[in-house]
């Protein structure tokens, strides 16, 4: 594993355009750094051999000192291991701020089930401090966002940080899972409260999954992960999937949750159950919601008139919470509040 880490670095593709990763004029377009761009590194042996849910990609700005990391997941309803996509869209809108952005791949549910998906994302996380140094990564200073199931696994890896009975056998031990900032974007978060609130009597869920029984259907998403129908399976087993169980039992990190109120896949009720019991218990959350904006809308959410029209945001501190205001969330929506909780 070492010769071969060795081997792939040597290889990393170096990017270069001009001008450094410094801030920008108040106005200006931030200059495009020089990044590192290093790919198919393996933070444990693929499971089953071949497969690509035991990878990541990095895309790393060249800086004299060690940068803090994003840890980028994408969703497929667990059903394929490519979480590492889109990481280099990603990496365009945050490296120019100074950020290491870090594409990684979890195991599906047909190559495993839970909770070997969080297991696998802790392994990733331990890794990347483990190799911080090699990679000019400051290990004190790691975010994750993710959107659907990337976004359950971003909240997982929050609301678990640590908790020694959860890190599994996954890759390298020693490290710390922990980070210090999530962003989850349209997460599921309690899986037997999702059909309730499903828009539409569920029927473009349905149709897009070739199901009849929405969430609860035993080939569902969140049924084959894990591994039974979620209705007829043990409660506890259900309870242990879902990011809720976890929250007020360890400290949180700061959380920025991001969620459409149309979302035909994940209600947008999910979202909210989040950020009410952080909210509840005293962690540090925000929520904005998008009555306009679809499931799948990750980057239109930062970007697209139409999907952001209408948005709003709220927050909670310390058992406290502010009043909600219209928002038009960008990019710099994110990258303010990962500065804020990681400079």
């Amino acid at each position: 594993m070492a010769a071969a880490g060795a081997a792939v670095a040597a290889a990393a593709t170096l990017v270069t355009a001009a001008g450094a990763a410094t801030p920008a004029p108040a106005g200006a377009a931030a200059p495009v750094p020089k990044v590192q761009v290093t790919k198919d590194l393996a933070y444990a042996p693929a499971q089953p051999v071949g497969t690509e849910g035991h990878l990541l990609d990095l895309y790393v700005p060249r800086s004299k000192k060690p940068v803090p990391l994003v840890i980028s997941t994408r969703g497929s309803a667990w059903l394929a291991d490519n979480g590492r996509r889109d990481a280099d869209k990603v990496a365009a809108e945050l490296n120019p701020a100074g950020y290491a952005v870090a594409g990684v791949s979890i195991r599906s549910s047909s190559q495993a089930q839970f909770p070997s998906q969080l297991h696998d994302i802790k392994a990733a996380i331990r890794w990347l401090r483990a190799h911080a140094r090699t990679y000019n990564l400051d290990p004190e200073r790691f975010a994750i966002m993710g959107d659907s199931s990337g976004g359950w696994t971003s909240a997982m890896a929050a609301v678990t940080s640590n908790n020694p009975e959860l890190e599994g056998d996954v890759g390298v031990s020693g490290p710390s899972s922990a980070v210090q900032a999530a962003v989850p974007f349209y997460p599921p978060t309690d899986f037997l409260q999702m059909d309730a609130h499903m828009p539409d009597n569920c029927e473009e869920f349905n149709a897009i999954m070739g199901i009849t029984g929405c969430h609860n259907d035993p080939r569902s998403p969140e049924s084959r992960l894990l591994g039974c129908t979620i209705t007829e399976c043990p409660p506890a087993k259900v309870a242990a999937a879902n990011p809720l169980t976890y929250i007020g039992k360890r400290p949180v990190p700061p959380t920025l949750i991001l969620h459409g109120e149309p979302d035909a896949l994940v209600p947008y009720h999910q979202g909210r159950l989040l950020y009410e019991k952080l909210a509840a218990t005293g962690h540090d959350a925000r929520m904005i919601s998008f009555p306009k904006a679809a499931h799948g809308t990750l980057f239109e959410m930062l970007t697209d008139d139409a999907t952001r029209e209408g948005a709003y945001e709220e927050a909670a501190r310390g058992g406290h919470s502010t009043p909600v205001r219209p928002v038009t969330p960008t990019w710099n929506t994110v990258i303010s509040f990962l500065n804020q909780h990681l400079r």
